[in-house]
């Protein structure tokens, strides 16, 4: 039998409802929610019921995700008595990933994230960019078209859609490249230049507060945006490089599939991640969950 792994989402996906449901079904995520409004209160508010304006902003979005993340991985563990063999996180995805592995506690993964947000949210507004998906070109013809224009290619999610981080002027340009070779360019709901340069600032302040911390290496596999391979004991420093590194994740899904696994969930909010993996490897059995139907789904189906 193949091994399990849980997929934590990243941002570009968040809506109101954040993880409602999944904080109902389990007393663990219901604390954990608990423990965020009483560190930052209006969070359950903003997960509940926050526009999409408030929710686009980076500040708000990172620990709202996070937790919806956390929550619904939490109430799938609990509903079906399966824990994952290995873990993977998108971005921000990651601080999730490593808090249920027990590098840190959920609830230090909260302030974690929180922090991690508000100096993103520093750099971009110092920084401005943002971020856009090309669809139908390869991955080394796109950073290709990147370098004619000044963008990065930052995350690298399947055979065929390559994410790109630069300024408005950047992606315009490269919009126009990426139609003349026959792509397409679609802007994504961040708030800023994410894993590229514009980032280094964040990354080094993130490194010290990480540091603070202490994580130690997680309970189960890890694999990082970075590397593409399971973590070590380096989880400050390798939390602090993948906010201005590229995200590596269609390499990460084969390694994982390399390494026996075949039963992929993503835990958060929406089906973006799922959706690549079944790209990735068609013949994997892919799961997700978000809310009560998705949760009740998916706890038959992973046993």
């Amino acid at each position: 039998m193949g091994k399990i792994a849980f997929l934590f989402s990243g941002q570009g996906a968040q809506k109101a409802g954040l993880g409602m449901d999944c904080r109902a079904a389990c007393p663990r995520a219901r604390a954990l929610f608990d423990y965020a409004e009483s560190v930052r209160p209006g969070t359950l508010r903003l997960c509940a019921e926050g526009t999409p304006a408030e929710l686009a902003q980076t500040e708000n979005t990172q620990p709202a995700v996070y937790l919806a993340d956390v929550a619904a991985a939490m109430a799938l563990s609990d509903a079906s008595g399966v824990r994952p063999d290995g873990v993977a996180g998108f971005s921000l995805g990651e601080l999730a990933a490593l808090a249920f592995a027990g590098s840190y506690t959920p609830e230090d993964g909260f302030r974690l994230v929180c922090e991690r947000g508000r100096v993103m949210a520093a750099a971009a507004k110092a920084h401005p960019a943002s971020m856009a998906a090309v669809l139908k070109l390869p991955a080394q013809q796109v950073s290709a078209l990147c370098g004619q224009c000044g963008a990065y290619a930052v995350n690298f999610n399947s055979a065929e859609q390559t994410v790109a981080s630069g300024s408005a002027e950047a992606l315009e340009q490269l919009r126009a490249l990426v139609r003349e070779a026959g792509g397409r360019l679609v802007p994504l709901a961040v708030g800023g230049g994410f894993h590229s340069p514009f980032m280094t600032e964040a990354s080094a302040e993130f490194g010290e507060i990480a540091a603070r911390f202490a994580p130690k290496a997680p309970e189960l596999p890890v694999y990082a945006n970075e590397t593409a391979l399971p973590y070590g004991d380096a989880v400050a420093s390798g939390l602090a490089r993948q906010i201005s590194h590229p995200v590596l994740w269609e390499r990460t899904i084969l390694n994982m599939a390399r390494d026996g696994f075949t039963t992929f969930v993503e835990t958060g909010v929406g089906t973006t991640l799922a959706k690549l993996v079944s790209r990735i490897l068609p013949d994997a059995k892919v799961l997700s969950v978000e809310d009560a139907a998705s949760l009740e789904r998916a706890a038959k189906e992973i046993v």
